[in-house]
């Protein structure tokens, strides 16, 4: 550091002050090998953080791991199925063994199902649970147990929608295991708090991402709409006036996974750019 003018002997410089040595935090992403899972990765190493990239693609993450490292943070890729408890565990386990640490989750990983109620069948709903709801739970309770054994006041995160606040036609399934996030992420709040742990949800609107070009050629296929109409239409009920871009999403995420939101727990707060108000 330079040095400071001494005023009396008693003075001290400030290059006599050490340098904090903490090490950076890391953040576990799962989801994170495009989309909005990609652009949270990005944005929390920019923030400082290393990166433990998870997803069922490999070749996705390593895309995404050569960006962190261009960016001057340390990456890991893990191959894991959210919906397989054995395997998250490992990947936090793995996690911690690369990169030093265990601070963050984002639990991110999610699929969509457009299907009207009376079409929804026993292997989709399964399928949709096991990702969107067990997949969620698992991250919960598997980095809750390190954070706890670590003694680190950890950030646990949430991926919620809006469908998550309000059901939508086509998307019944799919709008209850977003209700169901918000569920446990107000559970854990309440049991992991003792322990300083945080738990909060985002819950993002019309995203501009794979998912929902997926989600809108489904909807072209039960309704006869033109593909593109859908999502157009969803973005014409935005009040902001433009469709949601993943780097929208990563910045509210950045926020939940910083100290401003150290007294912030239990909450799954939309960030939609003005599609539902609660």
């Amino acid at each position: 550091m330079n040095a400071e003018r001494i005023d009396g002997p008693g003075d001290i410089r400030i290059d006599d002050i050490p340098e904090p040595t903490s090490r950076p935090v890391t953040a576990l992403v799962t989801g994170a090998g495009q989309g909005i899972g990609r652009a949270i990765a990005l944005r929390l190493a920019k923030d400082g953080a290393n990166i433990a990239l998870v997803d069922i693609n490999n070749e996705k993450i390593a895309i995404v791991a050569k960006e962190i490292e261009q960016i001057g943070r340390r990456a890991a890729t893990i191959v894991a199925d959210v919906s397989d408890r054995d395997q998250i565990y490992a990947a936090i386990d793995t996690a911690e063994a690369e990169l030093g640490g265990f601070d963050i989750i984002v639990n991110n990983a999610g699929i969509a199902q457009v299907a009207p109620i009376s079409e929804v069948d026993p292997d989709s709903v399964r399928q949709i649970l096991s990702v969107n709801v067990e997949g969620v739970l698992w991250g919960i309770q598997a980095a809750a147990k390190k954070f706890i054994e670590r003694g680190v006041k950890g950030k646990i995160i949430n991926a919620s929608s809006i469908a998550g606040h309000e059901g939508f036609a086509m998307l019944g399934v799919y709008s209850a295991t977003k209700f169901a996030v918000r569920a446990l992420t107000q559970s854990a709040a309440k049991e992991y708090a003792t322990h300083g742990i945080t738990v909060n949800a985002y819950c993002p609107g019309v995203v501009g991402t794979d998912m929902w070009v997926t989600i809108d050629e489904r909807f072209a296929e039960l309704t006869g709409a033109e593909k593109g109409a859908t999502f157009d239409q969803f973005v014409k009920g935005i009040a902001l006036g433009r469709a949601q871009t993943p780097e929208d999403v990563a910045n509210f995420v950045s926020f939940l996974a910083g100290p401003d939101s150290d007294y912030m727990t239990g909450q799954a707060v939309l960030i939609d750019g003005g599609i539902v108000y609660r």
